[in-house]
């Protein structure tokens, strides 16, 4: 795996050699106990696994790169880097101003923005339309775009699903910066609804049943639909995508009896219907399965519409 060169203040060399050797011990990540530090009066556990992500080093590298090699160069991030406030502030400390909040909302008018100016794209990537304002001004972006592989991989996986003349249902949070990426470029290619918790999921499947009046759709998912949704149209063939800050796609609760209820609302969803999840790490599945003994993480609807 790529290693990255981040400040040595968010990467302790004790921490990353202790990481190192559980790696090595256990390759498969099977092991999810705790490491345990004795110092005799002093004993410490550390988590299996905590720290950055690949995509938030990645993003921490180009960052500071970036203000290394372009000294006196008026240097914006479109948003936070990441939900670290250490590390914003840390950018900030160094110069760099930030463009918009983590809503969106903006903070400096792309107005004073200079085609010779510096904008970075965090790691949460962003939209089409807000690409678009950055080159009519002139700005580059792609050489400084830390956009999370494993984010562009879920956008690449809903195009796919598109191709196939699917409508995506976005699993995320809807005003979280990623989901508001991957919206716009999954909305480019297909009609796409964001759906934020098990809630709006038995919610959405009610209207995929028709058991719903399709108008309140509209209202009950304001601002949550791509351009020109119809109801009626574009929730016969659906595939489905994941935020890939949220480590669960579905979490069917941990009592068997509500499990059970859930899972007879879920068995009534139609045969066709094609679930493709994209999930941040193989850990996360490993946890999923461990803990959460109906939690569903299907390539094929069909694959539980099965069980009895």
């Amino acid at each position: 795996m790529k290693k990255f060169d981040i400040p040595v203040i968010y990467r302790s060399p004790l921490i990353t050699a202790i990481k190192n050797k559980r790696r090595q011990s256990d390759k498969l990540k099977k092991d999810f106990s705790p490491s345990f530090l004795d110092f005799g009066d002093v004993q410490i556990y550390l988590a299996r696994h905590f720290g950055f992500c690949y995509g938030v080093e990645n993003a921490i590298e180009i960052s500071f790169r970036t203000i290394d090699e372009n000294p006196g160069k008026k240097i914006y991030l479109l948003s936070e880097m990441i939900h670290n406030p250490h590390v914003n502030n840390d950018l900030k400390d160094r110069g760099v101003e930030f463009l918009m909040d983590t809503k969106g909302n903006t903070l400096i008018p792309f107005e004073n923005l200079s085609p010779g100016d510096i904008v970075v794209v965090p790691a949460f990537g962003t939209t089409l339309e807000i690409e678009s304002k950055l080159k009519a001004i002139g700005v580059e972006i792609e050489q400084y775009n830390t956009t999370c592989p494993f984010v562009e991989k879920v956008w690449n996986r809903a195009q796919v699903i598109a191709k196939n003349q699917y409508s995506i249902v976005l699993h995320g949070k809807p005003q979280h910066e990623e989901t508001r990426a991957t919206f716009s470029h999954s909305a480019l290619h297909s009609p796409t609804v964001v759906v934020k918790d098990m809630q709006e999921a038995i919610a959405l499947s009610a209207y995929i049943l028709g058991t719903t009046d399709a108008e309140k759709f509209y209202t009950q998912f304001a601002g949550q639909y791509s351009e020109g949704f119809n109801v009626s149209r574009d929730l016969q063939r659906i595939g489905v995508v994941n935020q890939t800050a949220i480590h669960f796609v579905m979490q069917l609760t941990r009592t068997r009896e509500q499990s059970t209820d859930c899972w007879k609302r879920m068995r009534i969803l139609p045969s066709w219907l094609v679930v493709t999840i994209v999930p941040t790490r193989r850990t996360s599945l490993n946890y999923a399965r461990k803990n959460y003994p109906l939690i569903l993480f299907v390539r094929k609807m069909k694959l539980f519409l099965q069980k009895k």
